[in-house]
Parts: C-alpha cells; sequence; structure tokens
C-alpha cells in the first residue's frame, strides 16, 4: 500500500512528539540541577516547569480537546503563573501520559481527517493545521527547554555529534519504550 501525504503528515507528527521530542525534553529536564526546574532568567521569562505545564496544557487542548473530541479544561493562564510546583518527575511523567494519548489520536487520523474544520482557542483551524500547529509549537519551546538545560549544566546535553560533517543523532541510544 502506497502511503498518502497525509499518511507521511500523521506518521512524522507521531515521530517527533512521541520519539524525538519526548526523548530529548527528558535528556534535558533530567540534566537539570534540582534548583534548576522553576529557575527564571528574569520576571518575563519561563521556567522548564512552567514550560513542561504548558505543553501538557497546549497538548491537550488542541489535540485531546480540539481534534479528539475530549472536554476542554485547561487554565492557561496558570501555566505560566505557577512559580513551583511538581517535581520534574511528576511533569514529565503527566506529559508522557498526555503523549501516549495524542499518538492514539493521531494513529486513528486518516488522510481524509485533516482537513476538517475544529474551532480551537477561538482560531478556525483544520486538524492539519492542529497537528501542525502542536508539532512546531512543542519544537519551539522544547528548544527552550533544552537552552536553560545547556546554562544551567554545561556540556551536560549533547545530541548530536559531527561526524564528518553530518550531525549524528546522539539521543536515539537513550529512547525509552
Amino acid at each position: 500500500m502506497r502511503m498518502t501525504t497525509g499518511d507521511v503528515f500523521l506518521e512524522r507528527a507521531r515521530y517527533f512528539l512521541s520519539t524525538e521530542y519526548r526523548t530529548q525534553l527528558r535528556l534535558a529536564v533530567e540534566a537539570l540541577p534540582e534548583d534548576g526546574l522553576w529557575w527564571r532568567a528574569n520576571a518575563q521569562s519561563n521556567s522548564v516547569g512552567n514550560l513542561l505545564l504548558h505543553l501538557n496544557g497546549n497538548v491537550r487542548q488542541w489535540i485531546l480537546s480540539g481534534v479528539g473530541g475530549q472536554p476542554d479544561i485547561r487554565h492557561r493562564a496558570s501555566e505560566f503563573d505557577a512559580r513551583t510546583g511538581p517535581p520534574a518527575s511528576a511533569l514529565l511523567a503527566d506529559l508522557n501520559r498526555t503523549l501516549d494519548e495524542v499518538d492514539a489520536v493521531l494513529a486513528r487520523l486518516t488522510e481524509n481527517n485533516l482537513l476538517e474544520p475544529r474551532t480551537i482557542q477561538g482560531r478556525d483551524v483544520t486538524v492539519l493545521g492542529a497537528v501542525f500547529h502542536v508539532v512546531e509549537h512543542f519544537s519551539q519551546h522544547l528548544g527552550q527547554i533544552i537552552l536553560i538545560a545547556k546554562v544551567l549544566t554545561p556540556g551536560a546535553v549533547n545530541f548530536h555529534e559531527d561526524a564528518a560533517g553530518l550531525a549524528k543523532p546522539l539521543w536515539e541510544a537513550r529512547i525509552v519504550r
């Protein structure tokens, strides 16, 4: 059976959220010193703890609720207002459960579903637009988390090595299934 463009899109979205981003996120968070989870560079910045709460809320709202039909119970402002909260292990466990649920929703989608309309956060989008938003949004905040981990623990986070001009992934050896 030949894969369609929609099939490839969904497969890549599932891979990024369930494997690559999840693994890199865990490694960056685990590299943080104990007091690094809720550290902020300044009053306008978010901590890694805030970003983990935010990613969980965003993914739940856009995919589980907006695409999958679950109730939308998100309180977005609280994700950023928190100055302390659960430990990293609890935040990662919550996000992992959410990502598992998201993967199940994405696994049920077909190419025909991708152009279905949805309204999420007051925005009229397609299912494809919602999935694309979540993947790019997750990537953006993952980059912030990686930067914070690298600032607070120099040398502890390294996902690639140079292999004759190619970026050889080191993180793949640390995937947890």
